[in-house]
């Protein structure tokens, strides 16, 4: 079936079965790499992407579930992102940096609804991305980071 998916405010005409999942639409036939597969089974967080603003685990979300759907990806530009990405740079968060791209979606998402989240905010929230690094102090502070520079930029 040939469909539109929406993806970083482009979009992309794909030939798809409706259930493959998203994850797949995204990184095989799009080709936008930076959403990872690390489970398969929505428990890492590695393939996190926001769907009409929602935190959404790709990776068990068929495809069909998109069609229609604003979905904003790792290689996608906000606002809040842009801050992350250079608090994640100063704050040198990353070390395999596999989990990285699900991460900063959470954060995203995070800051997207929370404009000065707390320590207990930033864990809730990101309790559903996995760092087998264990960066997980660093991506915190990085979080509280993000805050202040974006509202040092006012």
């Amino acid at each position: 079936m040939e469909k539109s998916l929406s993806i970083n405010g482009k979009s992309y005409t794909v030939k798809v079965q409706e259930e493959m999942p998203l994850l797949w639409a995204i990184r095989d036939v799009v080709g936008l790499t930076g959403t990872k597969f690390g489970c398969g089974v929505s428990q890492c967080g590695a393939c996190s992407v926001l769907v009409d603003g929602l935190l959404t685990k790709s990776c068990v979300i068929p495809v069909s579930f998109a069609f229609g759907k604003e979905i904003f990806t790792i290689e996608g530009t906000s606002a809040n992102l842009e801050f992350l990405r250079k608090a994640w740079n100063d704050g040198n968060v990353p070390q395999c940096g596999y989990c990285q791209s699900g991460q900063l979606i959470a954060a995203t998402s995070l800051l997207d609804s929370i404009k000065k989240p707390t320590d207990e905010d930033i864990k809730t929230a990101m309790s559903g991305n996995i760092c087998r690094c264990g960066t997980y102090t660093r991506i915190r502070k990085a979080i509280h980071k993000a805050v202040a520079l974006k509202n040092e930029s006012r």
